[in-house]
């Protein structure tokens, strides 16, 4: 089942579950230029310049999983919170998940950067950094 959360809702999951993990779907160069939250996983599910689903993308999250809880019995189990910018990818991402059989899947739908204002400008409606929560950037 997909969930549908706001960023500030996925930090106390994080807090709060030992087993929640948070992955950052945006592209490469999003992920290391443009910030990231504190403790994700990058997985990109697109990349320019053709922004097609990575083949690899599944593949890569049950790699990422098996080796971030090594000793674990079942991944499929396991709370998965999903990130991009605004909530599209990690929407996509979901759904993806949901057909290979994962079970507590979560979409942060105001994303990393959040809503564009009025002006197209992100980062001042909502959002991972618009609600100050822990993020750097490489």
């Amino acid at each position: 089942m997909i969930r549908e959360i706001l960023s500030d809702e996925a930090y106390g999951i994080l807090v709060e579950s030992r087993d929640a993990v948070l992955i950052d779907v945006r592209s490469t160069m999003e992920h290391e230029y443009v910030g990231h939250p504190k403790g994700s996983i990058p997985i990109a599910i697109k990349e320019p310049p053709t922004w097609a689903t990575s083949p690899n993308f599944l593949d890569n999250i049950d790699s990422a999983l098996k080796n971030k809880l090594s000793g674990a019995d079942d991944i499929l189990s396991t709370k998965i919170l999903l990130i991009c910018r605004s909530g599209k990818r990690s929407g996509e991402a979901a759904e993806i998940l949901e057909a290979a059989g994962y079970k507590n899947i979560f979409n942060i739908v105001d994303g990393f950067e959040g809503d564009k204002d009025d002006n197209n400008h992100r980062n001042l409606i909502n959002g991972w950094k618009f609600n100050n929560l822990p993020w750097e950037q490489s």
